[in-house]
């Protein structure tokens, strides 16, 4: 039974930690570890990550020795992982039950060390549990493959449903920016030769518009979106007009569902 090791940012997520971590424990796979970076929260969610670790020992939680936003607390999980796999779920984010095994099952398919799958979209008040979800219709699609030069046109993969392989592509950080770093970890695998295949149905559920969400308002990303495609992927500045083009029509889109 392969080990999947989740990777999860937290900062004043107290509101809608509980319902996130236990996502995961509840998978139907249950041989995963939850790697928990707290990013010097000011709220409780350091206490309640404490109280969900004496209560299962898969659940790992760290504080950041200074605040470092998003992508370094991602990469200091990453780092202590021990899993085949890695995942990724953000603190307001949800996992369906079964998101694991069928994510595990559809990798051993293919010959593709990333793969994602379509998501659901939850209103940013929504208080329920994952194993409560009733589908709403909502649905961001997976695209079924994907390679280096599709990605640079558009970022196909939600981050709350990727998967990689590390015993392909060994311990695979985050690049060291400020936003997007998700993004470029995707687009650096598949610069490297790496395809991703997706999946076509909905395995977790992403929380739109939620006020200070890690993932929220991505139209205000276009800066760090262009940062992206000039400084770390070298495209020239009528390539890096076309990606961002496609960037700012997926949010468009997917603003409408």
């Amino acid at each position: 039974m392969p080990l999947v090791s989740v990777v999860m940012p937290v900062y004043n997520s107290a509101a809608t930690l509980g319902a996130a971590v236990r996502s995961v424990l509840t998978q139907t796979h249950a041989d995963v570890e939850l790697l928990v970076t707290d990013d010097q929260s000011s709220d409780s969610s350091m206490d309640l990550l404490m109280e969900f670790a004496a209560q299962d020992e898969r659940v790992l939680p760290k504080t950041a020795p200074e605040r470092g936003g998003a992508g370094r607390a991602r990469n200091l999980a990453i780092e202590r992982a021990r899993g085949d796999y890695v995942a990724f779920l953000d603190s307001d984010d949800l996992w369906l039950p079964e998101k694991t095994e069928k994510q595990l099952a559809f990798a051993a398919e293919g010959d593709a060390p990333l793969t994602f799958t379509s998501y659901f979209k939850m209103d940013a008040d929504y208080a329920g549990e994952s194993t409560g979800w009733v589908s709403n219709g909502r649905v961001i699609r997976a695209r079924g493959h994907v390679d280096y030069r599709a990605m640079l046109r558009r970022d196909y993969i939600g981050a709350l449903t990727a998967m990689y392989d590390r015993n392909a592509l060994g311990t695979r950080l985050m690049p060291e920016m400020r936003k997007r770093q998700d993004y470029a970890l995707w687009l650096s695998i598949m610069r490297d030769g790496a395809d991703a295949r997706g999946l076509a149905e909905p395995l977790a559920v992403y929380r739109a518009g939620q006020t200070g969400s890690l993932s929220s308002n991505k139209l205000s990303l276009v800066k760090y979106n262009w940062s992206l495609y000039r400084e770390h992927e070298d495209l020239s500045v009528p390539q890096a007009t076309r990606a961002l083009a496609g960037a700012v029509w997926q949010s468009l889109r997917n603003s409408r569902i």
